[in-house]
């Protein structure tokens, strides 16, 4: 499995989110069924009824007999993937990635591998200065708008207010929401967008990214702690409140887990010191839900 510190060397989006995708993607099958799409399939004989329109006139012509082009579309599935980009998620992490820069790489891998599927997929990024938004597509071009946008997006300020994540759940369209966030917030604000995204879209997997200098505390002697969104500040010394912190932590997080389970969100914790691969497989493993 390809470290997440190895992907991100790559500098290259595209080729790492490939890179990312090739371990899950070995075995699984796209969800494809046939019909009048884009693709070009295959040809099966003319039958009373069918649309004159999808034809083969040409190749009438050639053989006598009467036969139709067939192709792949995409099953009605819409993922949308919603990234958290306030400025917590500049937190650094000791492997030397940011929540950002993880959150980047596994957005993007899980684009290639929902597209790889024949899904159609929308990125909407949560920040401050207002949304930006990729609508859902299934185009070949859909991919490399993804990959722009991620490759451009910079994490600053604090979480959108109402008025600004309105028009995300104005709209009722059936979908997988892939939320990829650090869930730090002040009251309630992510929860309860993403509870209004499932009673809009019916489905929520919620990915809750931590950094592994959080989890065990790994800070030595003085340290002045910093609120990236707030900037205010905390001093204290990491030997006397490990304990603390640690035991505090973990209630938050069974806290956290409990509840997102209980407004019907599937949850899973991850570190960004750890491969993409469990996230993907997550991914595909609700996917196959349906």
């Amino acid at each position: 499995m390809l470290s997440p510190e190895y992907l991100h060397a790559l500098h290259n989006l595209p080729l790492a989110a490939r890179r990312a995708a090739e371990g899950v993607l070995h075995g699984a099958h796209a969800s494809r069924r046939k019909g009048a799409g884009m693709e070009f399939s295959q040809y099966r004989p003319y039958q009373p009824g069918d649309d004159l329109r999808r034809l083969d006139w040409r190749l009438a012509a050639r053989s006598d007999r009467y036969y139709l082009r067939e192709s792949e579309i995409d099953t009605s599935l819409v993922v949308h993937l919603v990234l958290d980009a306030t400025a917590s998620m500049n937190h650094q992490d000791d492997n030397g990635l940011t929540k950002l820069q993880y959150a980047r790489l596994l957005c993007a891998a899980l684009a290639y591998v929902a597209t790889q599927q024949g899904d159609a997929v929308a990125l909407t990024v949560l920040h401050p200065a207002g949304l930006q938004h990729l609508p859902p597509r299934a185009d070949a071009r859909q991919l490399p708008r993804l990959y722009h946008l991620l490759e451009n997006l910079e994490a600053a300020g604090r979480f959108p207010d109402a008025a600004t994540l309105a028009p995300l759940t104005a709209r009722r369209q059936p979908a997988l929401t892939v939320c990829v966030s650090d869930l730090y917030e002040e009251t309630g604000e992510i929860e309860q967008l993403l509870t209004r995204l499932r009673a809009a879209t019916g489905e929520v997997l919620l990915l809750h990214l931590l950094a592994r200098n959080e989890l065990e505390f790994t800070y030595r002697g003085a340290v002045t702690f910093e609120d990236l969104e707030t900037g205010q500040q905390l001093q204290l010394d990491a030997a006397q409140q490990r304990r603390l912190w640690q035991q505090q932590l973990q209630q938050w997080l069974r806290e956290t887990a409990q509840r997102a389970r209980t407004h019907g969100f599937d949850y899973q914790q991850l570190t960004i010191a750890e491969p993409l691969t469990q996230a993907l497989r997550e991914f595909l493993r609700r996917r196959a839900r349906g």
